[in-house]
């Protein structure tokens, strides 16, 4: 990270004394453009490292824009086919998009995976992958369904980011219970998480907090990692025990 600048040392200073953050394993590029936008550049080692990258950039530089090139180191790299491949299947297999009709972009062509009929059309997505970040494009009917497919993409082995460009139709005011009903069915739903019904969820200006009994370690960052990739949610708050 280039420190020539009050503001560049400021914010290199605040990341590494956050401990969701190591720049020494995953090192980032600040640099400064020429219309006072602060770029961001480089691989991190979770979601929330890189949601808490942003919002403490955001936080020192409140009187200019913050660029956002920040990607996800992913477990495995996988190609942007195989990506595509695994959130197709991940996708068809959600109860909640039955209702959707799904298409996925493959070599400049819109593939139609499902089609919505009936009176009851959930909306529609399309997907698209490039480089592992995965695009989701298209509208959904309700805050919960945009949030899901987020997460679904995030799930995907070889994604690196999410763009959720999903738009909510008929539109809908987001608040602290959306978010907290989204993360309940996504725990629902997540194959790691046997147990959900003992994880409570709690939502408080976009801050997650988890409270209950979980078995393993494993299971307590997973429902952690579910939380933070919810959109629009800041911080969360992990305070779930595990079984002795």
């Amino acid at each position: 990270m280039n420190n020539g600048t009050p503001l560049l040392k400021s914010l290199r200073a605040a990341l590494e004394r956050e401990p969701l953050i190591n720049l020494h394993r995953w090192p980032i590029q600040a640099s400064l453009l020429g219309d006072d936008a602060l770029l961001l550049e480089g691989d991190t080692g979770s979601i929330a490292a890189k949601k808490r990258i942003l919002e403490i950039a955001c936080g020192l530089h409140h009187t200019g824009r913050v660029v956002d090139r920040l990607h996800v180191a992913p477990a495995e790299h996988k190609g942007d086919g195989a990506i595509i491949d695994s959130l197709k299947t991940l996708l068809l297999g959600a109860r909640e998009l039955k209702s959707c009709t799904l298409r996925v972009m493959k070599k400049g062509r819109a593939i139609l995976l499902q089609e919505a009929h009936g009176d009851y059309i959930g909306g529609h997505i399309l997907v698209s992958v490039k480089d592992g970040v995965v695009m989701l494009d298209g509208s959904v009917i309700s805050l919960t369904h945009k949030r899901l497919a987020g997460v679904l993409a995030w799930w995907t082995p070889g994604c690196r980011d999410v763009g959720n460009r999903l738009e909510v139709d008929p539109r809908e005011q987001d608040n602290d219970g959306e978010v907290s009903d989204a993360l309940a069915l996504v725990l629902e739903i997540d194959p790691m998480i046997p147990d959900p019904a003992q994880i409570r969820v709690s939502t408080d200006h976009w801050v997650v907090t988890l409270d209950g009994l979980v078995a393993n370690e494993a299971e307590r960052n997973r429902a952690e990692q579910d939380a933070w990739s919810l959109f629009a949610v800041d911080k969360v708050i992990n305070r779930l025990a595990v079984a002795a």
